[in-house]
Formats: structure tokens, sequence, C-alpha cells
């Protein structure tokens, strides 16, 4: 089913390419953040599980994409903006659920500290609270490629790195992407990564014990650079949390093979379509109680 696509004015400043893929049948809306570097492509299998089940959002980074034609590109954007982005947008399409992958954790923790009332769950994939060894070594590498624009050393250090657990396939069209991608493109990443080296906080842990909602964390089993041991540090710092690992997977989980594939199908339906606890649906009653005030 082709989505229905719009330009949604955001944060006052930014358009943002998004993409509605409605589910006739569905109750529920879950919107998807893209990791650096990514589009809605990136989602293409994810789409697959997801679409029967929920209505599905998902959107391009003002910088990125079908995003940039609609967008001035004089400074890069703070993940405190894209946080503040997502947050719109899950008041404009009515979300219930958020999933997001990789750097995406970023801007959809710091947006779920901010305890949106409509977001029932989230699932954070391929995201990791500690910077360990192997991803300071390809953020180390990373830098100085994105500030050189340096497209072919840095096509081949994702697909040697966090995509090597891809099919060539999917190795093809990462090179190609990011060999394509503009100069703003490569600053903008290049400032986020830069500011992630000098913090000792990267995806600041500080706030997420205002989180309520339950969230699932999702790895691959053979993920090094987001490992599931790494992930479940979470555990000491967000109050509702479970932890799902994807075996004989890597960074890119349903990406990589059809098994891996179905695992990440049974996680996240499984936690989205659980039945709330009733903390959960005393929130929920709050939340349609204040819906109905407004």
């Amino acid at each position: 089913m082709r989505p229905e696509t719009a330009v949604v004015k955001v944060h006052s400043q930014y358009n943002v390419h998004t993409e509605f893929y409605a589910c006739p049948a569905a109750r529920k809306t879950i919107i998807l953040v893209n990791g650096s570097l990514a589009t809605t492509a990136s989602f293409a299998q994810t789409i697959k599980y997801l679409q029967p089940q929920f209505n599905v959002v998902l959107y391009d980074q003002p910088y990125a994409g079908q995003s940039k034609p609609h967008n001035s590109h004089k400074q890069p954007i703070s993940k405190e903006d894209e946080a503040e982005i997502l947050l719109e947008l899950i008041e404009h399409f009515h979300v219930d659920y958020l999933l997001s992958f990789s750097w995406g954790g970023v801007a959809s923790l710091l947006a779920l500290a901010q305890c949106p009332a409509r977001i029932e769950k989230a699932v954070i994939s391929s995201f990791s609270p500690l910077l360990n060894a192997p991803m300071l070594d390809y953020l180390e590498k990373g830098l100085g490629y994105l500030h050189a624009v340096d497209r072919e050393n840095m096509g081949q250090l994702v697909n040697s790195t966090i995509g090597k657990h891809l099919p060539s396939l999917f190795k093809r069209y990462n090179h190609r992407h990011i060999s394509n991608l503009d100069e703003h493109e490569y600053r903008q990443m290049h400032a986020h990564v830069h500011q992630v080296l000098k913090l000792d906080d990267h995806c600041h842990m500080t706030c997420l014990a205002g989180i309520e909602i339950p969230l699932l964390f999702v790895n691959g089993e053979h993920d090094e650079y987001t490992s599931p041991a790494d992930a479940r540090l979470f555990a000491q710092h967000v109050n509702d949390c479970q932890f799902s690992t994807i075996s004989n997977a890597g960074h890119f989980l349903d990406m990589e093979h059809k098994g891996a594939w179905l695992q990440s199908q049974q996680a996240l339906l499984g936690f989205l379509q659980a039945s709330p606890n009733g903390h959960q649906q005393r929130r929920l009653r709050l939340a349609e109680t204040t819906a109905i005030a407004v």
C-alpha cells in the first residue's frame, strides 16, 4: 500500500516530509524515528510487519531525504530540536507508540522524558547508553571522513563496522546512499558526532527517570557497537523497561536476514500488543481525560 505523503510545518521553522501508512482496522498509530544519515526508506523491512497491525508514520529529518528541498541548511540542528520536531509530529498524527533505530534513540529519549501524554509505549532499538570501545573507534574514524566529506571512505566505514552483518545487496545500497549525500548532511552528522564525543552523558541519562511509560530495548546478539549487555544498563535509569536480544543479528536487526526479521516482528508486536498493567491503565485514563478537557 502506498502511503499518504505530506510536508508538515513543525517547530515554527522546519518543513518535514511525512509518510502515513493507514491500516483500516488499526486502533493505534506508531511513529518510526530514523538513525543518522538515514531516510524513511531504511524502515522498508519494518513496515512489512507493523503496517498490518497499526497506522504507521515515517518522516525525514529536515536535513535529510525528501525533507531537504523544503528547508534551508545554514547550520546543523540539535538533538533537542529533533526531539521537539518529534513531539509535534506525535501530536499532529495522534501517535500512540514510538519505535526508534540507532541514533534516533537520542531524540526519542529526550522527547519521551517530556512525558508526551499520547505515547503509551516505546521501543528503542540498536542503541545503548554506553559509548564502548568499538563505538568510540567507529565515531572517531567517522569524524575525520565526515569533516573531509570523504564519501567513499565513509561508505566503506559504515559497511565494515555497524553494517558488517548486512547482506551484500543492502551494503551496496548503503554505500550508494552515503556516497550521494549532500555536504550539509555530512556537516550535520559531523556536528552530532563531535558533540557526542565531548559529552560524558550522550543520551542524557539524568532525565530518563521521568519516563513513565514501558520501554523495550532491542539489540542484536552480535552487535558489538550497541551490545545487549550495554543496553541493559538502561535498567539503572528507566523505571519500566524490558530487553530483547535478536539472535544471530548485528546492528541492523530486521534488515539482516529472515530469522532476524521474524524475531523482531515477534518482539515488537508482543510488547506493543500486550495488555497494559494497572499503572498504565490509570495513565491512559488520565491522558484521555486531559484530551477531552482540552
